[in-house]
């Protein structure tokens, strides 16, 4: 059945078919077709089962907060705290975006919403700063891959739901590469700056205006280091602390800063719920698939297909890191992992690979994903945010992806890079 399902899955999206209508209509119409009636009705039951989760519940707490940062300006003072620290640089602003995108994820965790919080502020200013467009658009897709990466992330919110991991571990994993992609986008921005004589963006900030500008940005800093640290305290699980976050995401824009206004809550609350609803959505018929998967016994049949290629782990995780670059490009994360983690996961566990280690390789790689032609989503939000074409914006942002698999390759090669962190706080062996 797996033999069909793919193909027709992919015809689906092919002529437009949403994701989340694709996952459920392949395999219940190829259950149909074989006479298995009875299935379908599994099938759909797990839709509703996939999201009735109390784990999954951080991700629209999560979205909600970084809805309520973006909507009460406190992008806009992380963007100006970036901006004193590296603006005096040649290509300044280009690392302002950089910077921006990694301070933006410890609110967000969210590609899309980094995109589309930083592009539609960043995107005009460099382009009136003398940079084109497309490269504007195309730093902004390409450093907003940092947001599911450094934590908190939505989709090892998802993974350690799917697999059973610690989402602590997962989210202390990711921090190392996050930086590591924020960085290795900074050197190919230094590069090319000093080859195209970028534009220097302000005057070098004394050290009174930086102090200005880091207590302007103090408060939405504070909000990783309480949701990290209220985790590995134990004081709270992870979707209470996305609950936490968003109560102080609140309490700050209303009280503290006062740059949120109650008469625009509830357009926050039905943008949030519109983008929440979306992502659960798709993890209910990712998780409604995985329920048909495991029935036609494709798991086992793809891991003895791997495993007969070669039992080298290295070797493995070189071929499954092209294999996850090509799904990217044409699945979103979420479902690309509730799809693929139950299937890879057990088949590196058994060849001695640490489960979380592969867990960040996974999540690293689909995230990048999200950024790679032809159907990368950020992509087409950056699009819609600078008003240029997905092309051009994906001929701008090789350089940029290449820094990125270059990342991906080092984690994957050299564990100790994600293992690290969570070794030392004692959440992963």
């Amino acid at each position: 059945m797996l033999i069909w399902f793919l193909p027709l899955f992919l015809v689906l999206l092919l002529v437009g078919l949403p994701v989340f209508f694709a996952l459920l209509f392949a395999p219940g119409a190829l259950l149909w077709l074989n006479g298995q009636e009875r299935d379908i009705t599994l099938l759909y039951r797990n839709l509703y089962n996939g999201m009735d989760s109390f784990p999954l519940m951080a991700i629209p707490f999560f979205m909600l907060a970084g809805e309520l940062m973006n909507r009460g300006g406190i992008t806009l003072r992380l963007v100006e705290f970036s901006q004193a620290l590296m603006g005096h640089l040649r290509g300044g602003l280009a690392h302002v975006n950089v910077l921006s995108s990694i301070l933006f994820a410890g609110l967000s965790g969210s590609a899309v919403a980094d995109t589309s919080a930083l592009g539609s502020m960043l995107i005009p200013a460099m382009e009136k700063q003398g940079y084109s467009r497309k490269f504007a658009a195309a730093i902004t897709a390409a450093s907003s891959v940092i947001g599911p990466i450094i934590p908190p992330s939505g989709i090892m919110i998802i993974y350690a739901y799917v697999m059973g991991e610690s989402v602590a571990a997962l989210f202390l994993a990711g921090i190392v590469p996050g930086v590591m992609v924020g960085v290795g986008l900074m050197l190919m921005i230094k590069l090319m700056a000093d080859k195209y004589d970028f534009p220097v963006a302000s005057q070098k900030s004394t050290w009174g205006e930086r102090g200005q500008a880091s207590l302007k940005a103090f408060f939405p800093l504070l909000t990783p280091v309480i949701i990290l640290g209220g985790i590995l305290a134990g004081v709270f699980t992870p979707t209470e602390a996305a609950a936490v976050a968003v109560a102080y995401a609140l309490f700050i824009g209303l009280f503290v800063i006062k740059t949120l206004k109650f008469s625009e809550l509830p357009d926050v609350l039905t943008r949030a719920g519109l983008t929440s609803a979306v992502v659960l959505l798709l993890v209910g018929a990712a998780m409604s698939f995985k329920t048909v998967v495991s029935l036609s016994h494709a798991p086992e049949q793809l891991a003895a297909f791997i495993l007969a290629l070669t039992e080298n782990p290295l070797l493995l995780l070189f071929l499954i890191n092209l294999l996850l670059f090509v799904v990217g490009m044409f699945l979103d994360a979420g479902p690309a992992i509730i799809i693929l983690g139950p299937i890879l996961g057990p088949v590196f566990a058994g060849l001695g690979v640490d489960s979380i280690h592969f867990a960040i390789i996974m999540c690293v790689n689909l995230t990048v994903g999200l950024a790679t032609p032809p159907m990368g989503l950020v992509l087409f939000v950056a699009s819609a945010v600078s008003g240029e074409r997905v092309t051009t914006i994906a001929k701008a942002i090789l350089p940029f992806l290449a820094v990125e698999v270059v990342v991906i390759f080092l984690i994957t090669f050299f564990p100790a890079i994600s293992m690290t962190v969570p070794r030392l706080t004692g959440f992963a062996n």
